[in-house]
């Protein structure tokens, strides 16, 4: 099964909506295999959107992700970096169909809530990034089997 990395941002915490999001995620079916709360800083956002250092807004990426402490999580399923991209939304929460996460829970393209890794090979580089390896646990729920077809688990 493939993994993903999530990020619950300020926009969440503060908003308390971190019971809400992750009852959406177990609904559905994915496995929360690692799962901690931690303040970013300015070195970890660098190298996280390193794609967006150079652009006139990341000083004002760096004021909202360093708000509040965020909570990151590694998940596991079936195709769960397409899976849970399409529960996540449009980036722009404005944008985002209703039935998203962001869709139903922002309005923002800055305080959109929730970050998403967009490949499984990023999703690898972004686990590593905020998670030692003892951190992220390897067991199967036992209800795992009513998620998926027997033939669907790899």
């Amino acid at each position: 099964m493939e993994q993903t990395l999530v990020i619950l941002k300020p926009s969440t915490i503060g908003r308390r909506l971190i019971g809400k999001i992750i009852e959406r995620i177990e609904n559905r079916g994915l496995i929360i295999c690692g799962i901690k709360m931690m303040q970013l800083d300015e070195p970890i956002l660098r190298e996280h959107y390193a794609h967006l250092v150079d652009k006139p807004f990341f000083p004002s990426i760096l004021k909202s992700m360093t708000a509040t402490p965020v909570i990151v999580m590694c998940l596991k399923g079936v195709d769960v970096v397409e899976v849970f991209r399409t529960m996540t939304g449009a980036t722009n929460g404005r944008k985002a169909a209703p039935g998203t996460l962001r869709g139903d829970f922002c309005m923002s393209g800055q305080e959109n809530i929730i970050h998403a890794s967009d490949s499984v090979e990023n999703a690898q580089i972004e686990i590593k990034r905020f998670f030692r390896p003892e951190e992220i646990f390897d067991y199967t729920p036992s209800n795992l089997n009513f998620f998926y077809g027997a033939d669907e688990l790899k």
